[in-house]
C-alpha cells in the first residue's frame, strides 16, 4: 500500500509541534520566502500585466490578438502542468522548478523586448509554461521539504501572496506603463527572479523521488495538447461570430475528453478522498471566478456606478480571501478542519446566492458587496484546504501527480465554466440585458452549491 505524506512527515510535524513550527525557522526560511516572493511575480504578472496589456495592445498595432495574449499563457501552463507533475514524481522537484524559472523567465524577456504582437503572444505562451511548471513544483517542494504543521501556513502565505497584487497590482501597472513603459511590466519582474532563484532552488537540493511514476508524461502529452487548443479555442470563440455556439461546444468537447485523461482516476466521479479534493478544486474555482467577471460589469452596466466603486466589490472579496485563508491557518484536527472546508463551501455558495439574489432585485444593490465578500471569505477558507489535503493524502510518489491534478481542475474548470457563462450571457444580452446577468450567476451558484454538497466526500471512506 502507498506511504501518504501524512505518514511520511509525521516525524517533521512532532519537531514542528516541539517548537519550531515557523515557517521562517532557520532550516525553512529561505525556501519559505522564496516561495511567497515567487508566488507574487506571478501574481502581479498575471494581474499587473492583464490590467496593462491595453496599453501594449494599442502600441504593437496587435488588438486581434488581444486574446491570444491571455489564452497563450493559460495554453502553455497546462502542458508544462503535466510534466511537472509526472517529472517531480520522477526526479524531484529541483528540475521543474529549475526549468520554470528558466522558462518563465524567458517568456518575459520575449514579452518584454517584442516588436510585434506575435513576439509578444510567443512570450506569454512561454511564461505560461514557466508559471505551470513553477507552481507545481512549488507544490511538491512544499510536500517533501515543509512539516505538514506548516503546509496550512504557507497557504495562507500564498493566498495574501495574490490578494496584494490583486489589490495593487493595478496601480502600479498604471504607473509603471504611464512613467517607465509597458515593457517594464515584464523586464521588471524578470529582474527580481534571481534573488528570488537564489533563496529557492538551493533547499530543493538532494529532494529525489521515491520510484518512478506508472504513468509517462509522454503518453499523456498529446490530451494536453487537446486540452490546450480548446482552451485557446473558448478563448478566441468571440472572432467567431456566427460560429462561435460551435466553436464553443467543439472545445468544450475535446476538453472534456483531455480532462478525463489527465485528471486523477475517479476524479469526473466523484470517488471519495484524493478525486474528490480535485473535483471540488475546479468547482470552486469555476464559481468564484465566474462571478468575479461579471460583478463589475453588473453595477457598472445595470446600476451606473463608477468602476472604480463597482471595483471595490472585488477588493472587497479579495480581502475576504485573505482574512478566511488565515482564518484556516489556526485551524488544527482534521474534524475541525474538514467541518470548516464544508462551511466554507457554504459560504460561497451562500454569497454567490445572495449575488444573484441582487441581480434578481430581490434585494438592495449593496446587498452585492456583502455577497461578494461572503464568497471571498468561503474562498479564503476552502481553497487552502484543499491544498492542503491534497498533498495529506497523497502517496509520496505521487506527489506531483495529483499537484499537477490540482492546478489542471482548476484552470480547465475556469475557462470552461467563463466560456459556458460568456455564450450564455452574449445570446441572452442583446434581447434581455438583465436576464443575461441573472443567467450566469445561476451557473455560477449551482456550481458552487455542487461543491458544498459534495464536500464531505474529501476524506476516504475509511479514514
Amino acid at each position: 500500500m502507498p506511504v501518504t505524506a501524512l505518514e511520511k512527515t509525521a516525524g517533521n510535524s512532532a519537531v514542528a509541534s516541539d517548537g519550531a513550527a515557523s515557517l521562517f525557522a532557520p532550516e525553512w526560511r529561505a525556501l519559505s520566502l522564496g516561495a511567497i516572493g515567487l508566488c507574487s511575480m506571478i501574481a502581479f504578472e498575471a494581474i499587473g500585466v492583464a490590467a496593462g496589456m491595453p496599453a501594449v495592445a494599442a502600441a504593437l498595432n496587435g488588438v486581434p490578438l488581444y486574446a491570444l495574449a491571455f489564452a497563450g499563457t493559460l495554453a502553455g501552463s497546462l502542458i508544462a502542468m503535466v510534466w511537472a507533475g509526472r517529472d517531480c514524481d520522477r526526479h524531484g522537484p529541483m528540475r521543474a522548478m529549475t526549468g520554470g524559472l528558466l522558462l518563465f523567465s524567458a517568456g518575459l524577456l520575449l514579452a518584454g523586448l517584442a516588436t510585434s504582437m506575435t513576439m509578444l503572444v510567443t512570450g506569454r505562451l512561454v511564461q505560461g509554461l514557466g508559471v505551470g511548471s513553477l507552481v507545481v513544483a512549488l507544490y511538491v517542494a512544499a510536500a517533501r521539504k515543509l512539516p505538514d504543521a506548516l503546509h496550512p501556513r504557507l497557504f495562507a502565505l500564498f493566498s495574501a501572496a495574490w490578494v496584494v497584487p490583486a489589490i495593487v497590482g493595478p496601480a502600479i501597472s498604471g504607473w509603471v506603463v504611464e512613467h517607465l513603459g509597458w515593457r517594464w511590466l515584464f523586464l521588471g519582474i524578470a529582474l527580481l527572479l534571481l534573488p528570488v532563484a537564489l533563496l529557492v532552488l538551493p533547499p530543493l537540493r538532494g529532494l529525489g523521488a521515491a520510484i518512478r511514476p506508472a504513468q509517462s508524461s509522454d503518453r499523456l502529452l498529446p490530451w494536453a495538447l487537446l486540452a490546450s487548443g480548446g482552451s485557446i479555442a473558448l478563448s478566441t470563440s468571440v472572432y467567431a461570430a456566427h460560429w462561435a455556439p460551435l466553436v464553443v461546444v467543439a472545445a468544450l468537447t475535446g476538453i472534456g475528453l483531455a480532462a478525463w485523461r489527465l485528471l486523477p482516476r475517479g476524479t469526473l466521479r466523484l470517488q471519495r478522498g484524493l478525486p474528490t479534493v480535485i473535483a471540488m478544486r475546479g468547482f470552486n474555482s469555476s464559481a468564484f471566478f465566474l462571478c468575479e467577471a461579471f460583478v463589475p460589469l453588473w453595477l457598472h452596466q445595470q446600476r451606473g456606478w463608477t468602476l472604480t466603486y463597482a471595483g471595490l466589490a472585488l477588493t472587497g472579496g479579495a480581502l475576504s480571501w485573505s482574512i478566511g485563508s488565515h482564518l484556516q491557518a489556526r485551524m488544527e484536527g482534521a474534524g475541525l478542519r474538514q467541518t470548516w472546508l464544508a462551511r466554507g463551501c457554504i459560504a460561497m455558495a451562500s454569497g454567490i446566492g445572495l449575488c444573484a439574489a441582487t441581480v434578481l432585485g430581490a434585494v438592495p444593490d449593496w446587498s452585492m458587496l456583502v455577497g461578494w465578500s461572503m464568497t471571498g471569505l468561503g474562498m479564503g477558507l476552502a481553497f487552502p484546504m484543499l491544498a492542503v489535503l491534497t498533498l495529506k493524502l497523497a502517496p509520496v510518489d505521487q506527489q506531483g501527480r495529483y499537484s499537477s491534478g490540482l492546478q489542471i481542475a482548476s484552470s480547465l474548470g475556469t475557462a470552461s465554466t467563463l466560456a459556458l457563462g460568456g455564450l450564455a450571457f452574449s445570446t441572452l444580452q442583446p434581447r434581455s440585458p438583465g436576464t443575461a446577468f441573472v443567467a450566469v450567476f445561476l451557473i455560477a451558484f449551482a456550481i458552487a452549491v455542487t461543491a458544498a454538497a459534495t464536500s464531505h466526500r474529501t476524506l476516504p471512506s475509511t479514514a
